[in-house]
């Protein structure tokens, strides 16, 4: 449990980061930006994918 919190504070900060430097890039300040993004995308939809959780359902995502 606690490696899946790790793995998404290193990818929201990661991505929080990406997006605070982009500005300050003499170039690919569109692409960093867009990979802020996609970091911090990443990291809601790591957590998001979790079983269990506050409902406590042990099949989130199956039918």
């Amino acid at each position: 449990m606690i490696l899946h919190y790790i793995v998404f504070v290193v990818l929201f900060v990661g991505g929080i980061l990406c997006l605070g430097i982009a500005s300050g890039l003499p170039a690919w300040q569109g692409v960093v930006f867009v990979a802020g993004i996609l970091l911090i995308s990443g990291a809601l939809a790591y957590m998001m994918r979790e079983h269990g959780g506050a409902t406590k359902r042990t099949r989130s995502w199956d039918n």
